[in-house]
């Protein structure tokens, strides 16, 4: 398994431009929250307990996640966890409702996404790999610390693969 430098510079590699990492600090939480709020639904017996799609996916998210990295997991954790406190009311709307929201919540996030990759002038990162798809929101949370000054081992790591930001 690719070390969290790998994982965030490969990932940064397709994302240097700071328009395209702006247009990710919206699209990629409301992709997740839209995902949240559609697998929120989805309701899975486990012996006398039931747990719902959006838990079990956020569960083995945090695991990755923790695997990478134990203090940004657990940051990743308290955020995933509020999206799911958000998303449950969604998840219990009447099925048109349930759907409209979360499939526009979705469609808008990758809007944003695409338009920052026009700016970058590059494709998204997980069409050459699909596990970018479980690294933006990890990337996101990185470049939010980075730009508060934390995380600088880190983010020197990450510049050394992935080269600098640029306008």
């Amino acid at each position: 398994m690719k070390t969290l430098q790998q994982q965030l510079g490969k990932y940064g590699l397709y994302h240097r431009s700071k328009r395209n990492v702006l247009t990710h600090f919206f699209g990629i939480p409301l992709i997740v929250f839209a995902v949240i709020c559609l697998l929120a639904r989805i309701h899975i017996p486990l012996g006398e307990f039931v747990i719902n799609g959006a838990q079990l996916v956020v569960f083995v998210s945090v695991v990755y996640y923790l695997m990478l990295s134990v203090s940004l997991a657990l940051m990743m954790a308290v955020l995933l966890v509020l999206l799911s406190i958000a998303a449950a009311p969604i998840a219990h709307l009447a099925f048109s409702h349930w759907l409209l929201i979360s499939v526009g919540l979705f469609v808008l996030g990758w809007v944003l996404q695409f338009i920052g990759h026009y700016y970058e002038g590059k494709k998204p990162a997980f069409v050459d790999d699909i596990v970018g798809l479980v690294i933006g929101p990890l990337f996101v949370l990185a470049e939010l610390l980075f730009m508060l000054g934390l995380y600088k081992k880190l983010e020197h790591e990450v510049t050394e693969i992935a080269g600098p930001t640029k306008p």
